[in-house]
């Protein structure tokens, strides 16, 4: 399983336009996670490891802190989940992630990304239930054993666990992150995680390839693009 998910940029922005987008996206997310459960990281484990990816993707300490006091405020936009799925180049699957003031706006711009691809956007489930929704959480020096055991202990449904290199990597539902992240740091105390993330995994990998490859590329990048997408993920091998 370790090796079909995908980290959510394969690489750092290198245009200012590009870098100002991330900047947007976590920035984003971090007040709606603030909002929703708190400003203090120590009592928000999703808000602690949301502050920590962005510091690895370099995003600056004034748009983490600017998100974090208009969460603080309380007012401020009212952002709002959506989550669009469907078909892509060479009939792989796609689950698109929003965050949003303007449902309307941000579903025809998804759509439109999806039609100028001759792609096919779907209902709610027509492809969810083909990725599992899973807590991945990777991080050096620690036994796996001893891993596995902390977190059974802690009532956590752990779909895999693998180590690699020294990096311990566990998999387990979306819905065990906290309780996950809490049981590793009162039984090994403060971790640096290689990985800390929520994402969807797809259950089964597929292959596109000729002229397909060049308009997944496409599509990818058009979705991205769009200020409203936090994260795209897909079922492309490769």
């Amino acid at each position: 399983m370790g090796r079909a998910y995908q980290n959510r940029k394969d690489s750092m922005a290198k245009t200012s336009d590009a870098k100002a987008r991330v900047y947007s996206k976590y920035g984003r997310e971090i007040y709606v996670v603030a909002k929703a459960g708190g400003v203090d990281p120590d009592g928000n484990l999703s808000l602690r490891g949301l502050i920590d990816r962005a510091k690895k993707d370099q995003v600056p300490t004034h748009v983490i802190e600017k998100a974090i006091d208009k969460a603080k405020g309380g007012g401020g936009e009212d952002f709002e989940t959506a989550r669009y799925e469907g078909f892509g180049p060479g009939g792989c699957m796609v689950i698109v992630d929003c965050l949003t003031d303007n449902a309307t706006r941000t579903f025809n711009d998804v759509r439109l990304c999806f039609t100028k691809n001759n792609c096919k956007i779907g209902t709610q489930g027509s492809v969810s239930h083909m990725f599992d929704h899973s807590t991945i959480l990777a991080f050096k020096g620690q036994d796996e054993e001893a891993v596995l055991e902390t977190l059974m202990m802690a009532d956590v449904d752990v779909a895999d666990i693998e180590t690699e290199e020294e990096i311990v990597t566990i998999f387990a539902p979306n819905t065990d992150y906290g309780k996950a992240k809490q049981a590793l740091a009162d039984a090994f105390g403060e971790l640096t995680f290689e990985v800390d993330e929520i994402q969807f995994l797809p259950q089964n990998m597929t292959e596109v390839t000729g002229e397909d490859t060049e308009t997944l590329d496409k599509f990818l990048d058009m979705l991205n693009d769009l200020d409203d997408v936090q994260n795209v993920y897909h079922n492309v091998d490769g």
